[in-house]
């Protein structure tokens, strides 16, 4: 069994910046940032090994950076240049994930 608490999230205006954390209750080999928009399926946005490698989707290549403390079962998601596209409640999880596991997701939203 294990729990992820996600913060961070806000309302932002495009082309800024917010910094996600996700709080494991135990360590992940392969932890997950993933978003879920309004009327559209779960998806994966990145993720990163202890061992620090790292997958991105393509639409978030060069503006997203994800990282992560192993000492306190904790990932960071870095994100700049924010489009109204990138709306989303934004979830943390393994890779694979666990789907009895999901926590409530953290909001973000890009507008104006």
């Amino acid at each position: 069994q294990v729990q992820f608490v996600e913060s961070g999230g806000g309302l932002v205006q495009p082309g800024g910046s917010l910094r996600l954390s996700c709080a494991a209750s135990r360590s992940i080999f392969r932890m997950g940032w993933y978003r879920q928009a309004p009327g559209k399926q779960r998806e994966l946005v990145a993720s990163i090994t202890s061992g620090g490698s790292t997958d991105y989707v393509d639409s978030v290549k060069g503006r997203f950076t994800i990282s992560r403390d192993n000492a306190k079962n904790t990932a960071y998601l870095q994100m700049n240049s924010l489009k109204p596209e990138d709306t989303a409640v934004y979830y943390c999880n393994s890779r694979p994930p666990i789907p009895p596991y999901w926590g409530q997701g953290t909001q973000v939203t890009v507008s104006s």
